[in-house]
This record gives structure tokens, sequence and C-alpha cells, in this order.
């Protein structure tokens, strides 16, 4: 009997260890947990519930007539609605990925449309609908809050003009592929993270070979830490001015080079004769467009022409721009309604009107706008990026320090491509002190004999 008890007390102890142990990881490690315990029981709930709740969400419909007399006259069965045939389901360490082919009469919107409806019926963070292929959907369940805690998988790295950036909703990564969306403008608020998102855009750019130009006219206050890895930095309009002036006249003589070689694009180029990419940062765009006084006016509308020139034709040449502001509608003058417009990449955070998401999103991905304005105070990083295609997403950038930023610039200023056009404009780098020049702690005493 003293055995058996002794044995029950410590089946106990083990059991509340275990308890304790899961409701920590639950909390502390949550992709632990899911990859324990959440991803064992929603792959059962699913396998068991799947045709009932296809049913009550209206994902069916009626079958065939060879189906139905089939059914009837030969299995002897009753004839029941076709629910989407399951074709693979994969675990991953974030959540559960369902392939389904979709009977006729169903559509992906009708899946998208009840994707609410399965995330609680089957009991997990989000469901999200992405299509595959005509006629097949995955159904990208996560089973946890990934954007709570922000960690990128260590195997994603910039290379090949493609950037990893933030982590999406659906475990996910969100790049910037600038081969596909070559231009990009990002809106958010004060504290919304948006300089978060744009040291881990720079970060990943400093580790490429390519050539930086940075235009912050806050007097620099954002840039002047990547000064290492920046082949110029305007930090005042009229610095920006000349800059935007120095890069129309790249762009023309890259187009020249495109015609000698007869091709179309920069990436056509042999590589010994391709010039190294620019990628232009434009920390706050409202400062290029709005004047106080009259006589800036004329300095104001030629860089919105430059600015416009760039947007519309530099894309060919390797020229890149990423825009960044609080607003961007046609308050801010002329032109700004026509640039907006050639800068397809939208990325939206947290922002202070509604009108200030209709700018970034409205014209491309309309539903992404209520996305926008609900997103809380207190997640800064949190934004919908959306592109030209309709579709958007809610991602978030990994918390970045603006030191870790700038030490990766000074770890990778090699790679600051000579460009002799933008050498006037190339920001002077403060060297360290090493720890020969730096003042000794210890006071000197005089040697007696």
């Amino acid at each position: 009997m003293s055995d058996l008890t002794t044995v029950l007390e410590t089946a106990s102890a083990l059991g509340a260890a275990g308890g304790f142990g899961l409701g920590y990881a639950k909390v502390r490690a949550p992709r632990v947990y899911w990859s324990l315990v959440g991803l064992p029981v929603t792959w059962g709930r699913f396998t068991v519930t799947y045709r009932s709740t296809m049913d009550v969400c209206g994902l069916t419909v009626q079958p065939s007539r060879l189906r139905a007399f089939m059914a009837r006259n030969v299995a002897g069965r009753e004839v029941q609605p076709v629910p989407p045939k399951v074709r693979r389901v994969r675990g991953t360490s974030t959540g559960l990925r369902v392939s389904l082919r979709l009977p006729a009469g169903l559509e992906p919107a009708d899946v998208a449309a009840a994707s609410q409806r399965l995330r609680h019926a089957w009991g997990v963070h989000s469901v999200n609908v992405i299509e595959a292929k005509p006629g097949v959907v995955e159904l990208r369940m996560t089973g946890y809050d990934v954007l709570k805690r922000v960690r990128m998988p260590r195997r994603i790295k910039a290379a090949d003009m493609v950037v990893p950036v933030a982590l999406r909703d659906d475990g996910t990564v969100f790049v910037r592929d600038y081969r596909q969306v070559p231009h990009s403008l990002t809106l958010g608020a004060n504290f919304s993270g948006k300089s978060m998102f744009q040291r881990n855009l720079v970060a990943g750019l400093a580790k490429m070979p390519v050539g930086l130009v940075g235009i912050d006219c806050k007097r620099g206050v954002e840039q002047s830490a990547y000064a290492p890895r920046l082949s110029a930095l305007a930090t005042t309009p009229e610095t920006a001015s000349q800059v935007l002036g120095v890069l129309v006249e790249e762009m023309e003589a890259r187009f020249d080079q495109l015609s000698e070689h007869h091709v179309s694009d920069l990436w056509d180029l042999p590589a010994d004769v391709r010039p190294v990419p620019l990628m232009v940062l434009v920390d706050e765009v409202a400062e290029l467009f709005l004047v106080a006084a009259r006589k800036d006016e004329e300095r104001r509308d030629r860089m919105v022409m430059q600015m416009v020139r760039l947007a519309q034709m530099a894309r060919a040449v390797g020229i890149y721009l990423e825009v960044c502001g609080q607003r961007f509608g046609s308050e801010l003058g002329k032109g700004a309604t026509m640039l907006r417009a050639q800068l397809s990449g939208r990325v939206v955070h947290r922002v202070n009107d509604k009108q200030t998401a209709e700018m970034g999103l409205g014209d491309i991905a309309p539903d992404a706008v209520f996305a926008a304005t609900t997103i809380p105070a207190d997640r800064p990083g949190v934004a919908v990026a959306g592109d030209t295609s309709g579709g958007w997403s809610r991602i978030r950038t990994p918390a970045m320090p603006p030191a870790e930023a700038a030490q990766v610039c000074r770890d990778y200023a090699h790679l600051t491509p000579d460009l002799p056009a933008l050498a006037p404009f190339r920001p002077a780098v403060v060297a360290e002190p090493t720890t020969d020049d730096a003042p000794s702690l210890i006071k000197p005493r005089p040697v007696t004999e």
C-alpha cells in the first residue's frame, strides 16, 4: 500500500510540474507549447470536425448528378453536400497549413469570407486564405499571436535584391523584393514603428552590394547614424534638390549605357559593366513638398518633378525609391498624387486618421483600410502591407535599437560603392576611438629609487 501511495505522489508531482511547465511555455515560449500541445490538438480537432464545420460555415455544395446517383443507388446511403477536398495537411512551428481543392460552385472569396468562423471553430489564433492556383486554396492557420514577440527565421538572409523586413501574422516573412516592387511608400504616425521599419530595411540593405542615398531634411537626425554606409546624405531641402538632380543625371547616363548594349533593363547588362543599384531613402517626404516662402516654390517644383521622373523611369536602371512620411495626400501640393501613384509598394503603420490610411491603401487594397485604422497604440511596429494585386497582410518589424542599425552600417562600410557624382554629398564619418587613443583611467605615479 505504501508503494502505491509513493507512486501516486510521484505521479502527482510530475503531473503538477509538467502542467506548470506547459503553462510557462504557453506564455513565455508559445512556439514550444504549440509544437508540443497545440499542434496535435488542433490537427485532431480539424480531422474530426472538418466535414461538419464546412457544412455549417456554408462551404459545401450539392454533389453532381452522377455522384448523387452513385451514392443513392450503389452505396445505398444518403446524399450529402460536398465540402472542399483536403489535399494536404502540414504542421509548422507557428500553425497548420491545409491545402483544399474547391468543388464547382465555390471560389476563394467564399472561403475567405468564412475565415473568422473557421478560426473560432478550430480554436486557432487566425486563419488566412491564400489562392495557390485556380481551384486550390491554402488555409494558413496560426496557433498563437506571432506578432506579439517577433522572431525572424534565422535562415532568411538578404540576398539578390530581396530584404526580409518583418513577419506576417500568418508566420511567413514579409520581404522587400526590389525586382518585383521597385518603389514603396511607408506611412505612419509618431511612435508607430515607422523608424523601426526603416532601420530593419537599412540593416538588410547595408549587407548587399548596393549604394544607399539618404534624404533626411530633419537635419539628418534619423539617417546620420547610417553615415558609414551612405554614398550621399542630404539634410536640408537645398541639398536634397542637388542630390536629386545628380540622381536624374545618373539615370540618364545609365539609359545611354542600356542603349549602347541594346538592352532595356539594368539586369540584362553584363556583370562587369553593370552599374551598382541605388536605394534612395526619403525619411520625411512632406519636408520636400512644403515651403515657407514663395521664393522656395521653384526649388520645390523642381524636386517634385525630379522625384516623379525617378519614380516613373528609374526602375529600369536600378534606382529605387523608399519614401516615408506621416501623410501623403494632395494637400502637399502639385505632383504629390502623381508621385504616390508610382509607389506600388505600400506599408501603413498606425495613423491618426482614416484619411491617411486611405491615402496609402485605398487605391490598391480598399479592404485593408479598416485594418490599418484598428492598429493599437501599444504595439509599435505593427503595420498593414498592401500590394497592387489587392492583397494585404498584417506585419510587424522586430525591435532593433538605433545603435544596432548603426553598428551594421559600420561593419559593412567597405561595401559602400565609389560614386564620383555623389562624392560631394558623402557624409563625413567620425572615426571611433580606439583602445590606444582612449584616456587611461589609472593615475600615474612617479617612480622613486
